[in-house]
């Protein structure tokens, strides 16, 4: 018969315990966390040096969500199992979208004739280009909305399109004298009022 030692195991030896879990955080893009799928991500190891990891990343996850990978965490201790690695997840600065929610932000770039006459452009989502069609008498600010394409999940968000008008340079005395034009056809019109 063994005695119980003050750890809990027989005597003189030591009872196996778990390690540490181990947090650390990680900035994905925006396409990566729209996708989802694997991803090889460096980390530095807690007893040094660096490791890399394959990570499966949930399609529409979101910044401060935790993946927890089991076993990636401290050694435990007289045998013990190791911890877990909780990676906290950021997503990095898009230049053409911002997330707000689940719902994702693009700034449309669009003429004035488009905005006063309407028209269908192209515009690009994080699944691919759409067509979208401008409403006529759009002015700059103005929000449209694409139905659910946004961040994925049970509720997806939407894509919102953020209308810009943005007025060409004239160039030469015909662009100038088309805009002179313009002006005198709206004389009336202030846009300060």
């Amino acid at each position: 018969l063994f005695g119980r030692g003050a750890a809990g195991g027989p005597r003189g030896q030591p009872r196996p315990r778990r390690g540490r879990d181990v947090q650390a955080s990680v900035q994905i893009d925006l396409k990566t966390a729209f996708d989802g799928g694997r991803t090889r991500l460096a980390m530095q190891d807690p007893a040094g040096g660096e490791r890399v990891l394959e990570v499966k990343i949930p399609a529409g996850i979101q910044p401060g969500q935790v993946i927890r990978l089991s076993g990636q965490g401290q050694a435990g201790m007289a045998g013990g199992p190791k911890g877990d690695l909780l990676l906290e997840i950021g997503i990095r600065d898009d230049p053409r979208f911002r997330l707000d929610g689940r719902n994702v932000v693009h700034v449309l770039p669009i003429t004035p004739w488009e905005a006063a006459l309407g028209a269908t452009v192209p515009v690009p989502t994080l699944a691919g280009t759409v067509d979208l069609r401008i409403p006529a008498g759009s002015q700059s600010g103005r929000k449209l909305r694409l139905k659910g394409r946004g961040m994925p999940g049970a509720h997806p968000g939407d894509q919102l399109v953020e209308l810009s008008i943005r007025a060409p340079v004239p160039e030469n005395d015909e662009q100038k004298a088309a805009y002179e034009a313009l002006g005198e056809q709206f004389r009336d019109f202030d846009p300060r009022r």
